[in-house]
């Protein structure tokens, strides 16, 4: 049975304020100045189904200038063939269709590893370096963060987990992000855009990872 493409915009609901000093002090002055950061810390509504253990995962603490969303697909495949694509950090490219080109940079696909990605024409953005944040191959977690490049989505990370749907067949791919506010945008143009693409990748993903599924299934002839 294909998959329905479910997919969830989620929104900044029931954020919690949590409020950061930081004291600097100067001993020739004998005096300090305090610097006061307000950060939100942003978690998938419960309402979405999504297991707890996974839940933890996909909270982030966002910055005034920041957004955070996140984005969910069911995917009519198992969970070991969705991962074997998804796993790929040298290869992001074999479902994110608006990358036309990746090259490892730093390392050899453990944590760590940089990559250098190069974006197809029409979208502003011409390349973008990322790094391995986790690779969890047991609990089927990675997460990357952009580091530099041509773009204007400075300090994004994005962290992905996949889990069995509650028919105990389906995986299940949620996707998370947290991401700076360009300059000249609001935090919704901001979420819209980077939605679009994280809809767009899962999309791919799913019809990539089901029709491996389905050679894997294949009766020998």
């Amino acid at each position: 049975m294909p998959s329905s493409l479910q997919l969830h915009r989620i929104h900044n609901t029931n954020p919690t304020a949590i409020t950061t000093t930081t004291v600097n002090s100067h001993k020739k002055q004998h005096s300090h100045t305090t610097t006061t950061t307000t950060t939100t810390t942003w978690t998938i509504p419960l309402s979405n189904n999504i297991p707890e253990k996974v839940l933890h995962h996909h909270t982030h603490a966002v910055r005034p200038n920041q957004c955070c969303s996140a984005v969910v697909q069911t995917i009519s495949a198992s969970i070991s063939t969705v991962w074997s694509v998804v796993r790929r950090f040298d290869f992001p490219q074999a479902y994110k269709h608006f990358l036309k080109s990746c090259q490892v940079i730093v390392g050899d696909g453990n944590v760590g590893t940089l990559r250098e990605v190069h974006v197809v024409s029409g979208l502003p953005a011409a390349s973008s370096t990322e790094r391995l944040d986790i690779l969890d191959d047991e609990k089927h977690i990675m997460s990357f963060s952009v580091v530099g490049g041509d773009h204007r989505l400075n300090n994004y990370r994005s962290i992905t987990t996949l889990h069995t749907s509650s028919n105990g067949v389906d995986t299940v791919v949620v996707e998370s992000y947290v991401v700076d506010v360009p300059p000249g945008n609001t935090k919704d143009e901001t979420c819209v855009f980077a939605d679009m693409i994280v809809r767009c990748n899962l999309q791919s993903l799913a019809q990539i990872a089901e029709n491996l599924n389905k050679n894997n299934t294949k009766s020998p002839s």
